[in-house]
């Protein structure tokens, strides 16, 4: 593939091209974006991604070059790693950035939250009309072969079985043998597997100990192609919202499948919800792992915190 790499205007948009995304969807569908991209006017330059975490040293190199205006084309992952890049410099005020997605991914999580269309010609004319949102991050601490890590994100960070979903469905999808079930089929395979946790959870200094089948920490309120693990986050408010499903039987989990789309299951007796700045996941078990915005990372202990209205970002609405 034929890559673009010319480094001038600040205003122009950088466009950072995962052409694995989508079961490597964009494989095929990357000239006809192009087309649509020339039929709208967009100024752009753009870069295909060619590994894990490459859209980090891609993003990282086009700041120093002077880019400001990056879209993610691809999932969630590959928009979690621009993000990053971007929070993880010093020498560029984070909003002077603007970050915008055009989706190809299979779940569209960040998306949902912004009513950005799967439509690649309808996500162009979002970032044409350019309509801004300046919304909260999250960091986590984490660990991942002894070593101490550090991760931003801007959707939610899952642990537990939510993890484990994840971490399955992302080696389907790095052998690629990913299809557009396998999320649904990991998620009824995991629940046989997977065996609740007992963890301490710390929310602002109030102290917790639950036996967790899943916990999610959100800045938005969608994960796992359109479950809503934190049906009341406002991305804005400086806030992250906590879930955590504690042990629950197989029947009562399945009779509240469908409420995991409208969010309703939070009125449940055994799931617990909470809202606050710092937040403290104490666990040494190596099966309790983390995901962010669908991303598979490492294990515990977690340390979450936020940064308030630090990101500029190009939405098509709010779906909140």
């Amino acid at each position: 593939m034929k890559q673009e790499f010319e480094i001038s205007k600040t205003d122009r948009w950088y466009m950072i091209v995962n052409p694995n995304a989508g079961n490597r969807k964009i494989r095929k569908d990357w000239n006809n974006i192009r087309k649509l991209l020339a039929k709208s006017g967009l100024d752009y330059d753009f870069v295909f991604t060619e590994r894990a975490m490459h859209a980090v040293e891609l993003t990282q190199k086009a700041i120093e070059g002077g880019y400001r205006n990056f879209v993610a084309v691809g999932g969630d992952g590959t928009f979690n790693e621009l993000v990053h890049a971007i929070f993880s410099q010093n020498e560029v005020p984070t909003l002077d950035f603007k970050v915008g997605l055009i989706p190809v991914g299979t779940g569209n999580d960040w998306g949902r939250m912004f009513k950005i269309p799967d439509n690649y010609e309808k996500a162009i004319q979002v970032i044409n009309d350019g309509q801004e949102f300046i919304q909260d991050v999250g960091v986590v601490f984490y660990q991942n072969n002894g070593e101490k890590l550090k991760r931003h994100f801007i959707n939610i960070a899952g642990m537990g079985f939510d993890a484990l979903v994840a971490q399955k469905t992302n080696k389907q999808k790095e052998a690629g043998k990913a299809n557009a079930f396998s999320y649904i089929f990991n998620l009824i395979a995991s629940l046989f597997e997977y065996s609740p946790k007992l963890i301490d959870l710390e929310i602002d200094d109030k102290k917790y100990s639950f036996n967790t089948f899943s916990l999610t920490v959100g800045i938005c309120r969608y994960n796992g192609g359109g479950m809503m693990q934190s049906p009341k986050a406002i991305p804005d408010d400086g806030l992250l919202d906590v879930t955590v499903i504690k042990k629950i039987g197989l029947g009562a989990l399945a009779a509240q499948l469908k409420n995991l789309y409208n969010g309703r299951f939070i009125a449940h007796p055994k799931v617990f919800t909470g809202r606050g700045k710092d937040i403290l996941v104490w666990t040494t078990h190596e099966s309790f792992k983390l995901e962010t915005d669908g991303e598979s990372l490492g294990i515990g202990p977690f340390t979450f915190s936020i940064i308030p209205v630090a990101l500029r970002t190009i939405i098509g609405g709010k779906n909140f």
